[in-house]
Formats: structure tokens, C-alpha cells, sequence
């Protein structure tokens, strides 16, 4: 594991150095001309332009030089922390804190450069993290990497310290400083078409702009779309009988195209780069990537957060995270306690042209704006056990939820029960949610507004009070053990703690027949409905009746995750036949009984739709004649095993009227296909070619089986 460590930071330093050869090409001939009588810059010009950049470019190649052989040459006892020791002591004498306002000022083309002096340093206390995570403590390379790690985060404690004031700073009258607190990209509703914004919430005032096109190589500009004083800035509808603005909701059906299109374009430049193919074609692919994944980011979110002035104007942005919205209000609020307000036409002018300096977000999160040493995230299931919470001051009903990334922004995957009136809430639920190149979990814990009185009324909709908020980053390393691991977040005072455990797609897939051949799970659909005299399976038939009785107008039936310790208890009861079973589904939640049912299709020996029509579904939806398409569709249905088309014809009857409640329950036939497609089409273990990395994404069965789950729907 150390090796593979160090053999990341060899490639990205390979990378950088050549980045730092290509900016000192064009020093010598400037150094050359400004000794002539018509100089291109000046000497003090070129001074500061490329100010330390040969000392830098000298300090990583000794580092590299020295680095490299050691892992060439890896043995259990070979020792690196000497040379991060050097290197990062070395950058800390160079007072890196200066090239970078230098660079910042000056007019540098490779803008992504100017930050990478302090970022080098960032990614080695990174990896300094993970060496020693790795390094038993007996080592002897164990006090080395402990003394390079302290220097780092030291060197990197000043240059916050020093930087952040002048980076965010602005000067305005009286000699006070008008800070950047926090900025972002948004989506802005503008009569009812969606524009990507970067919004910057200053000291005094919170100023929305557009990122104008660049041409001719010319630097970034800004445009001041309009502002409001944090004096006048207010979340309430000034008019409490003012209609709310309808949101333009994108269907499901595009948002999942747009992400299946992702997916395979994702996996045809791995193709490219594996095949060694001309860059040229890479490139036109990773265009295309950008396409796909600024256009889902800019129709995904839903969540509305507005803003309105003094005279009743409203602004309205779309977000995808309760998460963020709550952030970005707290950070106002907090603001205008202690804000004062004046702004010329001049000032402001001043201050949108600054905002390129100033931004602390510099690129949308797209694929092609990461560095390619950097996680693509994972993929797979994680399982996180809710635990309790402690530290409110006061009983209340109380209640968390879960966020995950997913394709550049967050989702809410999880919610718990209501917690009711105590200030140390014991919920001990377990999750199962699945990621999508993700990389961290958010919780946010509410409380439950009973009282219609107290509901505060604000984006127009009536909501639960956000009680506190935190996150945590997955890392791949940390959770490739496959066992719980035990962490705390703590936000506002309140402790919440939490267990997690990752499950890659390689494990998580694997469709594996129980030993026990009397119980239901993993047994084969046929011995069941054998056993049990029946067409359907009695499970099947159980958890639809159930659900049809009290779970059609709960918001994300079958999406929303159900407690996983509830979906066990079901398992094992099934397993048993055990008669009380339906008495224990009546006391538990729906989205529990829903779960169990996705779960028994899952660990179905063989898939519903089986291993042997497989291929012939593959081939079927690939035909692109619409009528020959159908005809297959329907000559395969015919063709499954009686139990299998009984039970799969009785499970789309039940999704049908699932889908006829979507306005109530947000579930159209497309979503329900999304859930159910993969879990009835997926092969069994012999015949699935699954990967073994957990951070490569599995499209090529999604997609189709999507696609077959649609069109089977339309037929019958």
C-alpha cells in the first residue's frame, strides 16, 4: 500500500515538473530581449512573472530524482520520509506566499499554474496522511514522516493565515477591507430558462455574475448580472399572497439519458487511453463529456433558494442540496449582523472586475476540470448506521437525512424515523445507499415541525428546522477494508455518530445461491413457487399487498433506502415462514417492506428475466428498428419460465399503479424501471464481467437493462 501511495505522487509529479518546464521555455529569450533596445518586458517584469519558478523546478526534479528509484527498488524497510522532510522544507524557505500574489497580479495564460506552488504542498500532506496510516509505528521511516507531516501542516497554517486577507480582501472607503466570505456556481431561473451563475457573498453584499466567454486566449471576465445589500436582503416573500413561481422540472427520463450518455463516454476514453488511440480523439470525447455534464448540471437541480431586496424584487436560484442551502443562509444571516453598506457605480465596476481574482471556486465540477491523479470517486454501496445524536438543548422531534454526491452534485439517498421529544435521540438505523463516483456524505439533522405555527415560512413552502449539519469525506483507501468504521460529526454543538462500511460493485453484484434451500432468499424462483403451490411467490405477493395497502403515496416508494437492521428482521422471517410475518410488516415502515422486496429479487440465484435469455435481451434492445424491437421484447417475455413471466407480469401490474400516484409520490414508470431494471436483468456471477475497481463505474448492463424495463412497459 505504501508503494502504491508513492507511485501516485511519482506520476503527478512527473506531470508538474513538465508543467514548470513549459512555463521557464519562454524565460530565457524574454531574459535575452530585455537587454536590447526594444525589450518585449522589462527585467524587474520578467522578475516577477516567473519569481522562484527555477528554484521550484529545481527543488521537485532533486525530489523526483531521489523518490524514484527508491520505489523502483521497494523493499518493506525502505525509508522516503528524509526526502518529503527536504522537500517540504526547502518550499517552506522559499516564502511561497509571495509568487503567488506575484503571479496573481501578473498577466500568466496558464492560469490553473498560478495556485499550484501551495497545492503541491496540500497534496503532500495528503500523501503524508496515507504513508502513515500505512507505516506501522516500529518503522523506521515512522518519525520521519511524522516530522515532514508537522512542518507541512505548519507551512500550510501560515500561508492561510497570511494569504486569505489579502486574496479576499478588498479596499473600500474609510479604510475598511470588503471581504469575500464564500462563492459559488448556481443555477439562476430567469423566466423560466435556467443560466449557470458564480454568486459571491461579500462582507456587505451579495452580487450574482456571468462568467463571460473567453476569445482569443483573452483572460476571464465578469459580468454583474445585479447585487443586493445584505441590508436589504431578506428570505421572506414580502407579499405573503404572492404566487410562488412554478419551477420547470426536467422529467427523469432526460436527466437518467444524460447520465447514461456520461457513463459511456467516461468508459470510451478509458477504451481510448488503453488502446494508446491519437490524442485527437480523446480530446473530441472529453468535449463531449464536458457537453453532457454541464448540461446535467444545469437542468438537475430542483431545490429552490430565493432571495429578495428591499422592494419586493426576487431572485431565484436551483440547488440540488438542503445541505448547501442552509450554508449559504447561515453564512448571510450571520453577515448581517454586523454589516454596513456603500457602493458607487465606480466600486461596484471595481469589484466585478476583481472577482476573478477573488473567486475561491475556479471551475464548474466537471470531469475535465480534475487533475488526473485525482479519486474519481466510488462506486458500489455504503452502509451507514445512524446511531444517536447528543447535545440540544431542548426536547424536540427529531429526525436525520443523508446526502451523497453523485455526477457533480448532491441527492438525498436516506431519512430516519422521527425521534420524538427528547434531547439525546437513539435511532440506530442502518442504510444501504448506492454511490455514483462519490465522495462524501452529508447528514443534516431536523427537527419535525408538528405545530403549523411554528413552521418557518420561507422560499415560499413551509419547512423543518435545520438543526445542524456536517460531512465527511470516502476515502477509497480508508474504506476498502469492507468493515464498519466508527466516526463522530460534530456541527453547531451537536454531536451525531455514525458507522460506515463500504461494499465495492465487484462484491455487491454478485448474485450467490443460499445453502439453505428451504427458506426464499436466494433460492431459485421456481423451487419457491414449488414449494409453496403458488404462481407468485408468497414474499412477492406479501410486501405488494402491503405496500399497496399504506405505500402509494409515500414520496420516493421503492428510491428512498429503508432501515436496513428492519429489511434484515423481514429476511430472516420470510426465510423462516415465520406466520407472524404480516404482523411484523404492519409495524414497520414502508420503505422497509419496499427494500425487502428489491432485496429478494436481488439475491435471486439467477436473474428474473435468467442468465440464459441474457445475451439475447442484450442483442434484442441493441436493434434499432422499432417494430423488430418490440417483436423480440415480447418472443423473449414469451419465452421466460412460467414462474418467472407470472411473477415479473405481477410485479409491473403493481409498479403500473405505483407510477399512476407520480404526482404524489414523485415515482413515474421511467424511476421505478431505474430501481427495478438492473435488480431483474443483472446476470448471475458466471456470466458477469464485472470490474474489480471500485472507483470504475458499471454502465454497460445499466444502461440497457434500463432500456429494456422501458420498453417493456410500453408493450404491456
Amino acid at each position: 500500500m505504501r508503494k502504491w501511495v508513492l507511485s501516485g505522487i511519482l506520476a503527478s509529479e512527473e506531470t508538474y515538473l513538465s508543467h514548470l518546464e513549459a512555463l521557464l521555455l519562454p524565460m530565457k529569450p524574454l531574459k535575452a530581449a530585455a537587454t536590447t533596445s526594444q525589450p518585449v518586458l522589462t527585467s524587474q517584469q520578467i522578475e516577477t512573472i516567473f519569481f522562484k519558478v527555477p528554484e521550484l523546478y529545481e527543488i521537485h526534479k532533486e525530489f523526483y530524482d531521489g523518490l524514484f528509484p527508491r520505489v523502483q527498488q521497494w523493499s518493506h524497510q525502505q525509508r522516503v520520509g528524509d526526502l518529503f522532510q527536504k522537500l517540504v522544507s526547502w518550499l517552506q524557505s522559499l516564502k511561497l506566499l509571495l509568487p503567488l500574489i506575484h503571479f496573481t497580479c501578473a498577466s500568466v495564460a496558464s492560469y490553473a499554474l498560478l495556485y499550484k506552488p501551495v497545492d503541491r504542498v496540500t497534496r503532500s500532506t495528503l500523501v503524508l496522511h496515507d504513508l502513515l496510516k500505512h507505516t506501522p509505528v516500529s518503522h523506521p521511516d515512522h518519525p520521519l514522516l511524522q516530522d515532514a507531516l508537522r512542518i507541512s501542516q505548519n507551512f500550510l497554517s501560515s500561508i492561510n493565515e497570511e494569504i486569505t486577507p489579502r486574496r479576499q480582501s478588498m479596499t473600500v472607503k474609510k479604510g475598511e477591507h470588503r471581504q469575500l466570505l464564500k462563492d459559488s456556481f448556481m443555477v439562476e431561473l430567469v423566466e423560466g430558462a435556467r443560466k449557470l451563475r458564480h454568486v459571491f457573498l461579500f462582507t456587505d453584499l451579495f452580487l450574482c455574475a456571468k462568467l463571460k466567454k473567453q476569445i482569443g486566449g483573452k483572460s476571464q471576465k465578469y459580468d454583474c448580472k445585479w447585487y443586493i445589500p445584505l441590508t436589504d436582503l431578506s428570505f421572506q416573500m414580502v407579499d405573503e399572497s404572492e404566487a410562488v413561481p412554478n419551477i420547470p422540472l426536467v422529467p427523469d427520463e432526460e436527466l437518467d439519458a444524460m447520465k447514461i450518455k456520461i457513463s459511456q463516454i467516461k468508459n470510451d476514453i478509458q477504451r481510448e487511453k488503453r488502446a494508446n488511440k491519437g490524442s485527437k480523439v480523446i480530446e473530441r470525447l472529453k468535449k463531449k463529456l464536458s457537453e453532457q455534464e454541464s448540461l446535467l448540471l444545469l437542468m438537475s437541480p430542483s431545490m429552490a433558494f430565493r432571495v429578495h431586496n428591499r422592494n419586493g424584487k426576487s431572485y431565484t436560484f436551483l440547488i440540488s442540496s438542503d445541505y448547501e442551502r442552509a450554508e449559504w443562509r447561515e453564512n448571510i444571516r450571520e453577515q448581517q449582523k454586523k454589516c454596513d453598506f456603500s457602493l458607487t457605480s465606480v466600486e461596484l465596476q471595481m469589484l466585478t472586475n476583481s472577482c476573478v481574482k477573488l473567486q475561491t471556486v475556479h471551475n464548474i465540477p466537471l470531469t475535465i476540470n480534475k487533475e488526473d491523479d485525482e479519486s474519481p470517486g466510488l462506486y458500489g454501496f455504503l452502509n451507514v448506521i445512524v446511531h444517536s445524536a447528543a447535545g440540544f438543548k431542548q426536547s424536540s422531534n427529531l429526525y436525520c437525512t443523508l446526502e451523497v454526491d453523485s455526477f457533480g452534485y448532491f441527492v438525498n439517498k436516506a431519512k430516519t424515523r422521527v425521534y420524538r421529544d427528547t434531547t439525546e435521540p437513539n435511532w440506530n438505523e442502518e442504510f444501504e445507499i448506492e454511490l455514483e463516483g462519490s465522495q462524501t456524505l452529508r447528514i443534516l439533522c431536523y427537527e419535525k415541525c408538528y405545530n403549523k405555527m411554528k413552521l418557518t415560512k420561507e422560499d415560499g413552502e413551509s419547512t423543518d428546522r435545520i438543526m445542524g449539519k456536517g460531512q465527511i469525506q470516502l476515502d477509497p483507501q480508508t474504506l476498502q477494508d469492507k468493515d464498519w468504521q466508527r466516526t463522530v460529526i460534530s456541527m453547531n454543538g451537536v454531536e451525531v455518530k455514525l458507522s460506515v462500511k463500504f461494499t465495492s460493485r465487484e462484491f455487491s453484484l454478485k448474485r450467490m445461491p443460499s445453502r439453505k434451500q428451504t427458506g426464499v432468499f436466494g433460492v431459485k424462483i421456481a423451487i419457491v413457487t414449488k414449494r409453496e403451490r403458488s404462481k407468485v411467490p408468497y414474499i412477492v405477493r406479501q410486501c405488494v399487498e402491503e405496500i399497496e395497502r399504506r405505500g402509494m403515496e409515500e414520496v420516493g416508494i421503492y428510491r428512498v433506502s429503508g432501515v436496513a437492521t428492519d429489511i434484515q428482521a423481514l429476511k430472516a422471517a420470510f426465510d423462516v415462514n415465520n406466520k407472524d410475518v404480516s404482523v411484523m410488516m404492519s409495524e414497520m415502515d414502508v420503505n422497509a417492506i419496499a427494500g425487502t422486496l428489491k432485496l429478494y429479487f436481488r439475491e435471486l440465484p439467477e436473474p428474473l428475466f435468467t442468465d440464459e435469455l441474457y445475451p439475447n435481451f442484450a442483442e434484442g434492445i441493441a436493434l434499432s428498428d422499432p417494430v423488430a424491437k418490440e417483436s423480440c421484447m415480447l418472443n423473449l417475455l414469451l419465452s421466460l419460465p412460467e414462474p418467472n413471466l407470472v411473477t415479473f407480469l405481477f410485479l409491473l401490474d403493481h409498479l403500473k399503479r405505483v407510477a399512476e400516484r407520480e404526482s404524489i409520490n414523485k415515482m413515474s414508470l421511467h424511476n421505478l424501471a431505474t430501481v427495478f431494471g438492473p435488480t431483474l436483468l443483472r446476470p448471475s456471477e458466471k456470466d458477469s464481467k464485472i470490474p474489480a475497481n471500485p472507483t470504475q463505474p458499471i454502465t454497460m448492463t445499466d444502461s440497457w437493462s434500463l432500456e429494456v424495463m422501458s420498453q417493456v412497459k410500453l408493450e404491456m
